[in-house]
């Protein structure tokens, strides 16, 4: 089954926020953790969606992120600030991304471009993003008890450098953030590749994933798959990353090995002629030109 990334899942897993931005909230018998904290607009949107899913913001015992990208960790200052007693975790490197004032410029830029369509969200509350001390640097092999429910943490770069991917095994739950891809919006629903920092790593971290056979994942935006839906997904997505590549292989070849043309003409096709990308433009130009990048490093690699 696909469904939206909204409201109640199942009696351990609820939505927090909206499906463009999905932050994964699972309640064991004893704590709770909230994976992915979207971009810094949406913070008072998911410290209320806290309050009804826990009964209390205050309950929320972990905020756990995925990577490093504005999007799925833009809100933990706000929401570390609304729940002090809050335990925060992720990569080694988002521990140290997180207290550069550049990035987090570079991140405020990247958030305003989207206020015209969310500001609405802050209620005029401060969610400026800020420097924050991770509790947990979390590393594969790390793993959290919530009663009943045991989060296991894997690195699964790829995607970033500093992805993970939290799985919960008695529920069969995966959250990989974007690890795996994410879904094209046409009619057949196809696979959007997303390695960024190395083709390589992502194509090995859909191996360990699908490894495990996840009877759900809820990806970073949009959408849950579970059943036989999530293993079909996750299969694609692996035959997706070999077509891609080969895909921006012909794209270079198209211009002569020129990156910057090679760029330019994928976002005409891709992007502004097919329409099927639902990612921000400058967010999309910003993945495709390390993608590009990566490639054609490769490439010159080889010969």
């Amino acid at each position: 089954m696909k469904q939206y990334a909204n409201g109640r899942i199942n009696e351990y897993l609820s939505v927090a926020g909206n499906a463009i931005y999905p932050s994964y909230v699972v309640r064991g018998s004893k704590k709770s953790m909230m994976i992915d904290a979207g971009i810094n607009l949406f913070g008072p949107l998911y410290a209320k969606s806290l309050d009804e899913i826990l009964g209390g913001r205050e309950k929320l015992d972990y905020l756990f992120v995925t990577h490093s990208h504005y999007d799925h960790l833009g809100a933990m200052p706000y929401l570390r600030r609304m729940i002090p007693g809050v335990r925060t975790g992720g990569h080694e490197r988002v521990a140290g991304l997180l207290k550069k004032e550049s990035v987090l410029e570079q991140m405020t830029r990247l958030s305003e471009i989207q206020r015209p369509l969310f500001g609405q969200f802050t209620g005029g509350e401060d969610v400026r993003l800020e420097p924050v001390e991770l509790d947990h640097i979390l590393r594969e092999g790390d793993v959290f008890d919530l009663g009943g429910l045991t989060c296991n943490v894997y690195e699964v770069p790829g995607h970033t450098r500093d992805s993970l991917a939290f799985y919960f095994p008695e529920a069969g739950m995966l959250f990989p953030g974007e690890s795996i891809g994410y879904v094209e919006d046409s009619p057949e629903g196809g696979v959007l590749v997303e390695f960024l920092s190395s083709y390589d790593d992502y194509l090995a971290s859909l191996e360990k994933m699908i490894s495990l056979k996840p009877k759900l994942f809820g990806m970073g935006h949009a959408w849950i798959y579970t059943g036989d839906d999530a293993a079909d997904f996750l299969e694609r997505s692996r035959i997706a990353t070999f077509e891609h590549r080969k895909k921006l292989e012909d794209y270079l070849d198209s211009v002569n090995g020129d990156v910057d043309r090679a760029i330019e003409k994928i976002a005409s096709i891709e992007y502004d002629q097919k329409g099927t990308i639902r990612q921000e433009r400058n967010a999309y130009l910003i993945n495709l030109t390390a993608q590009v990048k990566h490639i054609a490093g490769l490439r010159a690699e080889k010969n």
